[in-house]
């Protein structure tokens, strides 16, 4: 494939309540084969409403009133619940910035793992349980056969997360969506969940969409990236040039306010709504 796999035009998604709140406005992404592309901004920028859009897990009061979602060339502004329902998991995966609220406390780690692989491959339960396994050392998790039989409180954030991951690659998907998935977790256990998504990222050939207010991860790890703010893409560039010359007067003052592109002698500058009029 030489054009994009994921090529989003003009989305605009809205909420209704006591007023409208448009959330993601006029956005467009196109996202290659095999890349790691970075989505940064500030916390409520409108990240995660965008790329809940992608995949149609709005909240009831949520929907996307302009735009379109290719994927793989196919519009899924346009396709059917059922057919949305292919695309999730099997398709495209996400995975979320808090891993044991993603997962039913009332079900153990082998029933999340094993009922998700019946679903999207039909398989009889001895065979799902072996696959499931399988997910468990492959996200290097010790002594899987133990953990199959966990409950999520039973687990650490680290061991939550890397079920989540291995739920998200039960079917292979084409894109990982990984959407601040270091947030809460400690800073040992951060190294450890990326560098596992990038080395299965490698292993299933996948495109990662990568979320997060960490500048220094992105930096490090993604190809392009886009800079969001409120619900806009406001810079996109390859990551070495967004960094070392960013265009956009936001881009710039979000590098500034980084603590991972600062020494410590020189002091950070604080962004204020104050500084954009637009």
């Amino acid at each position: 494939m030489n054009g994009p796999l994921l090529k989003v035009q003009s989305l605009r998604t809205e909420f209704t309540g006591a007023k409208r709140l448009v959330a993601v406005k006029n956005v467009s992404l196109d996202l290659y084969p095999g890349e790691i592309h970075g989505l940064v901004g500030e916390s409520g920028s409108g990240k995660t409403v965008f790329v809940k859009s992608l995949i149609r897990i709005l909240p009831p009061n949520g929907r996307i009133t302009l735009g379109q979602i290719f994927w793989q060339g196919e519009d899924l502004t346009q396709v059917t619940e059922a057919r949305m329902r292919e695309v999730r998991g099997k398709e495209i995966s996400m995975i979320f910035q808090n891993p044991q609220a993603s997962l039913n406390p009332v079900r153990t780690v082998g029933a999340h793992l094993s009922s998700l692989i019946r679903y999207h491959h039909g398989v009889s339960k001895s065979t799902a349980v072996s696959t499931a396994l399988e997910l468990l050392q492959k996200v290097q998790i010790a002594d899987p056969e133990r953990v199959m039989g966990l409950y999520p409180f039973e687990c650490s954030g680290g061991m939550c997360q890397r079920v989540l991951i291995a739920m998200a690659l039960s079917s292979r998907p084409a894109l990982l969506i990984a959407d601040e998935p270091t947030t809460s977790l400690d800073v040992t256990i951060q190294a450890e969940i990326i560098r596992l998504i990038l080395k299965l990222k490698d292993e299933y050939g996948m495109s990662v969409l990568f979320v997060s207010h960490d500048l220094g991860i992105v930096g490090s790890i993604c190809d392009r990236v886009s800079v969001m703010y409120q619900g806009e893409i406001v810079e996109t560039d390859t990551s070495d040039q967004l960094f070392r010359s960013p265009t956009h007067s936001y881009t710039k003052k979000l590098i500034e306010s980084s603590v991972s592109f600062h020494p410590a002698e020189v002091p950070l500058k604080p962004l204020t709504t104050r500084q954009f009029p637009f």
